[in-house]
């Protein structure tokens, strides 16, 4: 399982394991926090072709789906 802090997710870079509609390197372009502090929406935005992709942060911690980093 990936760690993930939270208050630094915003500007992180990922890489799918199963491209999406074949890109592969992501970067988190936008995190809405509640007032509490918890993730409310993540946006996640493909470096190759920019477009925006709205998903669960907590998948961001599945290794199967995952992997932190540009690899």
């Amino acid at each position: 399982m990936n760690q993930i802090n939270p208050a630094k997710l915003h500007n992180s870079k990922w890489t799918a394991v199963t491209p999406i509609n074949r890109e592969k390197h992501f970067l988190v372009s936008e995190v809405e926090y509640d007032e509490d502090g918890s993730v409310m929406s993540c946006v996640i935005e493909s470096v190759l072709s920019g477009k925006e992709y709205s998903i669960d942060w907590v998948e961001l911690k599945s290794e199967e789906k995952w992997v932190q980093g540009w690899k």
